[in-house]
């Protein structure tokens, strides 16, 4: 035994160099054959590239966030959410489109019931918001209508002087008995800590019942949880009459970072106040939600209630979408919508990273004769997604794609797309691979001829403060900046 322990200690340099190497051979051929198991090529290369580079840490970090799904215990859950909501879109009405209308938005509405159980309503009333300030104002307003229900689920929430109307509109009804259920996203909401803070103690004080959503707590079911899963909607629905959704958080529009101040950022925003039949579908989305992080079910008169005014003429049509779904639905739809388009695609997103399918529709749809317009920040406040958008723009250029810069300091946070004079999507999704596979969205369908006036307005003041990049200006960036755009893009498709 000294004899060992002597030789051990004399060859222990040489024993763990060959531990080492044994065990880089051991991971790199055991990521070969498990990485590439039902992944998305991109995805499985960027993987299998982390792991060759430095196998100790690549392949210990895949286990962690390899996987885009929930645990077991909360895909049951999941099951039961999808079940219920399935089972009570039943009752709300089933809406016919037009004859004059396409055969593709007929073939999308379709899509749509298919992947989330949502049916399209008629007689939908829609108005825009693009004023920061003057949508919480406004969000307020109604809720200090509210003679029922309140419900909120955002997916960044903080207390300061710029939302505190609005979390003073919760208290006040809240105070004289009306039932507000407010859900936030852990993760979005905890990062912003003094603001978030101030806001728990202050639905703690009025007795408001509030959730975070997909707490960080990596075993809490029985599995390890990926801590990037994330609720990304925007939902706001006041008696079941009111509904308000889009791409705007309840926080300051510099999001209370020293960093963005001092920069001068200020986020653009887009949001929409629904009224009509449509509203119990966000409803029913909110119930799914709040049953999933409460366990509480909310009675059906609770969640579908017959709109009071179903006067409005827009026929509407919600797409949740996220990692409890089998397929990606936001995804799908996207693409059915891009391959149909015929005259005219205009697409507004803060993050564009997107997967090879959305590519190539985009580049296809601009090869075909269809005027793409594109619509980014000029500047970027997240640097992976930065650099990882901007190694696409060449292509786009390339093909024909109009890509417009929205001025800086502005971040255009705003997420929808137009399809022709047809329909518009609007709602929390960007146009990237987060938000595809690792983030719960909703989208919101919505045809209408009056509507798509509206929409191409909101699109005129966008245009009217941005400019078009030119594919020459392009070219003549510096090589060290197209490296760096490049590296980014591989980084960003680890997913």
């Amino acid at each position: 035994m000294h004899e060992l322990l002597s030789w051990l200690s004399e060859h222990y340099v040489l024993l763990l160099t060959w531990l080492y190497w044994s065990v880089d051979v051991v991971l790199r051929i055991v990521g070969v054959i498990v990485v590439p198991r039902r992944r998305r090529p991109g995805s499985a290369v960027a993987w299998l590239f982390a792991i060759m580079l430095l196998p100790v840490v690549g392949f210990p970090l895949y286990l962690m966030l390899g996987k885009a799904e929930l645990p077991r215990k909360r895909r049951e859950k999941q099951k039961i959410v999808n079940r219920l909501m399935r089972v009570r879109a039943q009752s709300l009405p089933d809406s016919e489109l037009d004859e004059d209308v396409p055969s593709w938005l007929q073939s999308a509405v379709r899509l749509n019931r298919e992947l989330g159980a949502f049916p399209l309503t008629g007689h939908n009333s829609a108005d825009f918001e693009i004023d920061y300030q003057t949508s919480l104002d406004r969000m307020a307003a109604d809720i200090r209508t509210a003679t029922s229900d309140v419900h909120v689920l955002f997916y960044t929430m903080g207390l300061d002087d710029v939302t505190r109307n609005f979390f003073d509109a919760l208290a006040e009804v809240a105070d004289r008995g009306v039932h507000v259920r407010v859900l936030y996203d852990h993760l979005g909401s905890v990062t912003h800590w003094p603001v978030y803070r101030a806001m728990r103690r202050h639905l703690d004080a009025h007795g408001i019942e509030h959730f975070p959503m997909m707490p960080v707590k990596p075993f809490s079911d029985g599995a390890f949880q990926r801590p990037d899963l994330r609720n990304h909607r925007k939902l706001l629905i006041v008696d079941g009459r009111i509904g308000w959704m889009g791409s705007q958080n309840i926080i300051a529009p510099h999001y209370d970072k020293r960093a963005n101040i001092r920069r001068g950022l200020r986020w653009q925003e887009t949001m929409v106040r629904f009224g009509g039949p449509i509203v119990s579908e966000m409803n029913l989305l909110f119930a799914t939600d709040w049953f999933y992080e409460s366990g509480q079910s909310l009675d059906r008169a609770t969640v579908v209630n017959t709109a009071p005014d179903a006067t409005g003429s827009y026929e509407c049509q919600l797409v949740p979408s996220g990692p409890g779904f089998v397929l990606e639905n936001n995804l799908l739809l996207f693409n059915q919508l891009f391959y149909s388009a015929q005259e005219r695609i205009v697409a507004v997103s803060p993050y564009f990273v997107p997967d090879e399918s959305m590519f190539s529709a985009l580049v296809t749809a601009a090869r075909r004769g269809v005027d793409v317009e594109l619509f980014v920040s000029e500047i970027g406040d997240q640097f992976l997604v930065y650099h990882a958008q901007r190694s696409y723009y060449t292509a786009l250029l390339e093909a024909g794609v109009r890509i417009q810069l929205y001025a800086a300091p502005g971040i255009l946070h705003a997420k929808h797309v137009s399809i022709d004079d047809s329909v518009t999507v609007i709602g929390s999704s960007n146009m990237d691979i987060r938000s595809f596979l690792l983030d719960m969205e909703s989208s919101m369908m919505i045809g209408g001829t009056d509507f798509m006036v509206k929409m191409h307005e909101v699109e005129d003041v966008y245009r009217s403060r941005s400019r078009e990049l030119t594919l020459e200006e392009w070219r003549g960036r510096p090589a060290l900046t197209r490296l760096l755009d490049n590296t980014c893009r591989l980084a960003s498709a680890v997913v």
